[in-house]
């Protein structure tokens, strides 16, 4: 699960930055305290409610930066780290970023919860997604403090428009992580289960590996998709 801050970072600068006579352009990288302590926490508390990573069951979380380089991320690291000393049941790393393109090619597993500034979150949440099989398998969420948006993380896919072909699990996904945020903010249950029970339907069905789409090496369609997760559903009406 990756958290990027998407409010902040280099992406701040997104239509203010300087041009200079043709010979010099700039963009400023903005990191703030509060930005930082807020999307660090929620990695921690993101954490202790997953059951760890896949490699060994440790509640692991990563920070991605480049403190060796800029003070901005150094900053980010020093945050991070404060943070941490808040979450002693959780193990916390660093990690920098070009490393890690690396190490989520080669252990995967070992990761459960990463946290990054926004222009390296984008980076590495695409190289994720294509360790579990494209961005046809990535939900993802746009989650403010009392407002939050659900979709997947793909575009529009033109060279595959009608054809009934498109991977509909990143969306199913999304609305799994919706009903988790609705259960974890309003403090439901039934949507907290919900979202467990979407999981495992998507996680059964490809596992099964029958009706899995073309950009999953599967011969299978949308909709033959979508029935397979509703019959995973209902043979598995409550995981927990």
């Amino acid at each position: 699960m990756i958290l990027r801050e998407n409010t902040e970072g280099l992406y701040a600068s997104r239509g203010a930055g300087i041009v200079v006579g043709g010979q010099v352009a700039t963009d400023t990288l903005v990191v703030t305290r509060p930005g930082v302590l807020r999307i660090c926490r929620q990695a921690f508390e993101l954490a202790r409610r997953r059951r760890g990573a896949l490699r060994d069951g440790v509640r692991r979380v990563t920070l991605v930066d480049k403190a060796n380089v800029l003070k901005s991320y150094a900053f980010f690291r020093a945050l991070f780290d404060e943070v941490a000393a808040d979450y002693p049941d959780i193990q916390a790393e660093h990690a920098y970023v070009d490393a890690m393109t690396m190490y989520l090619v080669q252990r995967p597993a070992h990761y459960d919860v990463i946290v990054a500034e926004n222009m390296f979150g984008d980076i590495i949440s695409d190289l994720a997604a294509a360790t579990v099989g494209g961005l046809g398998m990535a939900p993802s969420g746009d989650i403010g403090d009392h407002h939050a948006l659900f979709q997947p993380s793909h575009g529009t896919a033109p060279d595959i428009a009608g054809k009934g072909i498109a991977n509909p699990l990143a969306t199913i996904l999304s609305a799994g992580l919706m009903l988790d945020w609705l259960g974890q903010r309003d403090g439901n249950e039934d949507a907290t289960r919900a979202a467990a029970r979407i999981e495992a339907a998507v996680d059964a069905v490809t596992r099964a590996g029958r009706v899995l789409t073309p950009d999953l090496g599967g011969p299978g369609t949308t909709g033959g998709v979508g029935d397979g997760v509703i019959a995973a559903l209902e043979l598995n009406p409550d995981p927990a």
